[in-house]
């Protein structure tokens, strides 16, 4: 199967090696046509999706080897110039191919942006399965400022590609809860991604070496702790960056080989960055689906963004409908990895490590190419964990007072899938996609056992706004058996009830769901407004309190 970037815009291919005769013949021919009024070439239909010329670095804009890396909707021939078919077999379509369109990036909440996509230049962005590994700000490449003035294309012929992206989400809960409250929670986050061949002009052995790197600098307060939840977040952006002025998230070197079909990353890297992740789960609000899914991502061994882990990541991708990608990191068993900084390598009792594989499948259905991702992962750590309910003799340690069991080696598994059912433009984001996921984690260790999710969303391209997206979710957690155990003993004694990687709970915990819609607002290149509703069910996993009411509203501008 062919992929979109492979499809073929010209009705029919050029055919060469014309006889004298037929020569003669067609230029008589031709003659007579053009004196009909008839043109040659086609003009594709212009397209709502299609966004105008960008402002990036005129060499990211011309078609190169690389732009394989970008899916496109095949585009249809215009019927009133169209080569007729008997014409086409004598002297073929001569007709330049149409301009490319900038279509949407996959990154999170700038999705809708035109842009230049980053992962057509570095290595990894480029042959990720789900887009750039970089599922948090800044996105892309798009700019407020558009090129600074002639500095952005000055930086990247040199192979240095920098954004500043600010991101500030106000929010509220309406009703329910503990109380009513607000917070606004936010941050301003840098990138700078080096190509040390264009840096170096070196030898083959820069080719495909890139060197990744971004900080952030958080603020705010978590409003799901202001009205009574511990256990979720309904604010994307919050948490575990420390009080800090730059919060190290990710740096690391990248190398190609094999034109890019083997690709190895070595740092300072989150593991939610690469694995368990997709291009649409950032584009809703609530923190069990953004930056990696729960439970893996609450787990010491498999922390999502912003908490990075020294290790690495070796993905091999012969086709590009098929990859296989490994992991191995260190596992912190510091509530920071890294400190609250992350700068902090060097931190004590680091011997224990983090494996995780994932295997994944990218087809491509009918003559619209509809995009699918799907994938499976398994994560295992080899650290000692404390039983959420068991003592060393098996009775419920709240109670006896005696140490917790000790669990040998943590493990999640996670299935996570997405399917475009009607496209509406090129990208792989351009139209109306279902998706879910499910994942497990060992429930003897881990608050929270089993979770789910299910999501629709589109672009705005039905009413004429083909830069913005909408999308609605439902999100579903279940507590685990060992959890509620030893809550419920606790609570028999009129003991304070424990908690664990989920926070400490107001009441028995059960299960919590969460309802979510958000609508994104494309004000201009760079620049995006995203009003977002969400209802707690089960707060905090428990009935103390009643059901919540959430709204915010989150802006994204990217300098």
């Amino acid at each position: 199967m062919r992929s979109v970037s492979e499809l073929d815009i010209t009705p029919t291919k050029t055919r060469q090696g014309f006889g004298a005769v037929r020569s003669v013949y067609v230029a008589c021919l031709f003659t007579v046509l053009c004196l009909t009024g008839w043109q040659p070439g086609f003009s594709p239909p212009a397209m709502a999706q299609d966004a105008p010329a960008s402002t990036e670095a005129p060499e990211a804009s011309a078609a190169s080897p690389k732009d394989h890396a970008k899916p496109r909707a095949a585009a249809q021939p215009d019927k009133k110039t169209e080569i007729p078919s008997w014409l086409q077999g004598v002297i073929g379509n001569r007709a330049p191919a149409p301009k490319e369109p900038f279509v949407s990036n996959p990154t999170p909440f700038g999705e809708t942006q035109p842009t230049v996509p980053l992962y057509q230049e570095i290595p990894g962005f480029l042959q990720a399965s789900y887009g750039p590994p970089s599922f948090g700000p800044p996105y892309g490449t798009t700019h407020l400022f558009g090129d600074w003035g002639g500095i952005q294309p000055w930086l990247q012929k040199r192979g240095l590609y920098f954004a500043l992206d600010v991101y500030e989400d106000i929010a509220g809960n309406v009703s329910g809860g503990k109380r009513r409250a607000y917070s606004n929670a936010g941050q301003i986050g840098a990138t700078l991604d080096v190509d040390w061949q264009k840096l170096l002009h070196a030898s083959s052995w820069s080719d495909d070496l890139w060197l990744h790197m971004l900080v952030v600098n958080g603020h705010g307060t978590n409003l799901s702790r202001l009205y009574g939840d511990n256990s979720n977040q309904v604010q994307q952006i919050y948490g575990s960056r420390g009080n800090v002025v730059a919060h190290l998230v990710w740096t690391y070197f990248e190398k190609a080989w094999l034109q890019r079909k083997i690709d190895l990353a070595v740092g300072w890297i989150p593991p939610g960055a690469f694995f368990q992740n997709s291009p649409w789960v950032c584009n809703f609000m609530n923190v069990w689906l953004c930056g990696g899914e729960s439970p893996t991502k609450f787990m010491t061994g498999g922390r999502g963004w912003p908490s990075g882990n020294i290790g690495g990541v070796l993905r091999v991708m012969p086709i590009r409908q098929f990859y296989l990608m490994g992991g191995l990191f260190a596992v912190s068993p510091h509530a920071y990895n890294g400190g609250i900084s992350g700068w902090s390598w060097g931190q004590d009792r680091l011997g224990k490590l983090s494996s995780q594989f994932e295997a994944g499948w990218i087809p491509e259905f009918g003559r619209n190419h509809l995009i699918g991702h799907y994938k499976v992962g398994i994560m295992y750590d080899n650290s000692r964990y404390n039983d959420l309910y068991e003592d060393i003799n098996g009775a419920p340690w709240v109670l006896t007072g005696q140490p917790a069991r000790k669990q040998s080696g943590q493990t999640s598994v996670w299935v996570l899938a997405d399917q475009m059912l009607v496209r509406h433009g090129p990208g792989e984001m351009n139209g109306l996609i279902l998706g879910g996921y499910f994942g497990w984690g060992s429930g003897k260790t881990s608050q929270i056992s089993h979770s789910f999710t299910t999501v629709l969303m589109d672009t705005g391209a039905l009413w004429k706004r083909p830069l913005d997206s909408v999308g609605i979710a439902f999100l579903w957690s279940k507590f685990s058996r060992s959890a509620i155990l030893s809550q419920e003993a606790a609570a028999s004694a009129n003991l304070p009830l424990p908690g664990a990687n989920y926070g400490i709970p107001y009441g028995i915990q059960g299960h919590e769901a969460i309802y979510e819609a958000y609508y994104g607002f494309h004000v201009m290149e760079g620049f995006t407004i995203k009003p977002d509703f969400q209802y707690v069910n089960h707060v905090g996993g428990t009935t103390v309190f009643k059901d919540a009411v959430v709204l915010s509203t989150a802006i994204n501008i990217a300098f």
